[in-house]
């Protein structure tokens, strides 16, 4: 198997090359380094005749004897190393005063100054007998011990020398520098160097080989994701049913899962938890290897009689009471829930609402969602059947004294009571917080809410399964999208509509509560 991965050897490279440069820039090249720049080298006589010329024009090597073609040099020498230089870092003997020795090659030097000192310890270097001298035309510079950065500077009149011939416009030949350093740069050399008014070309091309690592690794890691899906990616069809509190999860994790992993193709389509459940027990019997590429989901366990079809728990989800704005109530009890949903009050008035009829808005017997609530709320006793197709009005002949009606999904029961004056229905929490038209009714005090459920005061919760037709294959599209659902981009979604993932409950695997309490 090749194990060379191109982009772990270019993240190596772009940290070993920055490395090892700055190690002999500032280690090895630059521990010791004393360098000199030649800031002005000009000859001092006029090209153009000026009447302010003064002392310019009257530069002497005595009396009455001007210097024959005069010019000016400005040497700065500099310790640009990463060490301070001392006296016996001079690569001199030890009783040579002399540091470095400064010739000019067809001039002499007539005179001299030090001119700037970056630092006052670096004077007495320059008094008395330090070694400071012009001899035989040569400049002679003492042995300055020089701290990292410390700099001086030298001005020096020379003249042409004797014998020698200049053409005018041309350039002088630059100074020799003999000096050197124990320890210091290639050879110990005294280096020419420049000032730094640009950046230098060891940095542009140091920057240059990191934009081209990254550039690479860039379009390595383009290529890798065009060439191949993440780990977890399947392929294939599935489709996804069952309960319609759960619909706006499976949606936005089907969209995810197929923008993440583009050879899915992922159809949701959620027509309540029963019917989801015998559409996949129907799939599983008529798939000729008993493995259809289908999950159901529901609120709450499966009946009886589907001993194939095998549950995972997902979320826990939190449903809630909803009514319309004109009831007038806020707040009831579980007992006094059950006395609405049984017919037993039939005006708001009764239990200190508005005076407005009671309509009740329930689910189809199929939905998962109301067989939570009878399971719940209603302490397992099933709601009454329906009185009324517009949810306004009861059916002539009618003996229920209160008005009920029934819709097929959560959105069309939302409706139903929020333009229903009077009504009361149940949601699950995520599709209720939606309405903002719509109050959402209070069960002893307590908020639709985790923290109640987890105590026991909140009873309108229920397990969200996810239902497969026996095993599912490791590799399957199916067994894949649970695996993505569960992890944390699906719970993220999870929680973004108001249900809680069961891996963050203290008991993920039964998906419970830790401490539930029987609805009384």
């Amino acid at each position: 198997m090749d194990i060379f991965r191109w982009d772990v050897f270019l993240t190596v490279l772009g940290l070993v090359v920055p490395i090892i440069a700055a190690l002999y820039e500032f280690v090895f090249v630059g521990r010791k380094r004393l360098g000199y720049r030649v800031q002005l080298d000009t000859i001092a006589s006029d090209e153009v005749h000026s009447a302010y010329g003064g002392a310019l024009q009257r530069l002497q090597r005595a009396p009455d004897t001007p210097l024959t073609d005069p010019s000016f040099v400005l040497l700065r020498f500099e310790n640009n190393g990463a060490t301070h230089i001392d006296e016996s870092d001079y690569a001199v003997l030890d009783d040579d005063r002399v540091g470095i020795r400064v010739s000019f090659p067809g001039r002499r030097v007539a005179g001299l100054v030090v001119t700037e000192l970056s630092h006052d310890y670096l004077r007495p270097s320059f008094e008395g007998p330090s070694g400071l001298h012009v001899r035989d035309g040569v400049i002679q510079l003492p042995k300055v011990p020089m701290n990292r950065g410390a700099h001086y500077k030298v001005l020096a009149a020379l003249e042409r020398a004797e014998g020698e011939t200049r053409a005018p416009g041309t350039e002088f030949a630059p100074p020799r520098v003999i000096g050197g350093i124990k320890g210091g740069v290639g050879s110990g050399d005294i280096p020419l160097t420049r000032s730094r008014t640009g950046v230098a070309a060891p940095v542009i091309a140091l920057v240059c080989f990191l934009v081209a690592i990254i550039v690479t690794q860039l379009g390595l890691s383009l290529a890798a994701e065009d060439q191949s899906a993440p780990l977890d990616c399947a392929s294939g069809e599935l489709t996804l049913t069952g309960s319609t509190a759960f619909d706006p999860v499976l949606r936005a994790a089907a969209d995810s899962y197929r923008d993440t992993c583009p050879g899915a193709a992922i159809e949701v389509r959620t027509d309540g938890s029963a019917q989801g459940l015998a559409a996949l027990n129907r799939a599983g019997r008529e798939h000729p290897d008993g493995v259809p590429s289908m999950l159901a989901f529901s609120d709450g366990p499966k009946d009886d009689g589907l001993p194939q079809l095998l549950p995972r728990p997902v979320a826990l989800s939190l449903f809630t009471l909803v009514v319309n704005e004109e009831a007038g109530v806020a707040d009831l009890t579980p007992e006094q829930i059950r006395a609405v949903f049984d017919g037993r009050h039939t005006d708001w008035s009764e239990l200190g609402g508005a005076p407005t009829p009671i309509r009740l808005v329930g689910r189809h017997d199929d939905s998962g969602t109301r067989r939570v609530f009878q399971r719940q709320v209603l302490a397992g006793d099933r709601e009454p059947a329906s009185t009324s197709d517009n949810c306004r009005d009861r059916d002539p002949g009618a003996a229920d004294p209160v008005t009920r009606c029934e819709r097929g999904s959560t959105g069309d029961l939302l409706d139903a009571v929020a333009a229903t004056p009077g009504a009361i229905g149940y949601a699950e929490l995520g599709a209720a917080l939606g309405h903002d038209d719509l109050p959402r009714l209070r069960i002893a005090g307590h908020e639709a809410g985790v923290e109640a459920a987890d105590h026991g005061a909140y009873p309108f919760w229920e397990t969200e399964y996810a239902y497969s037709y026996g095993e599912l294959p490791a590799d399957s599209l199916a067994a894949s999208f649970l695996r993505y659902l569960t992890n944390e981009v699906g719970r993220d979604l999870i929680r973004a509509e108001g249900h809680r993932p069961c891996a963050e409950l203290q008991n993920p695997v039964r998906c419970r509560p830790p401490n539930p309490q029987p609805t009384g």
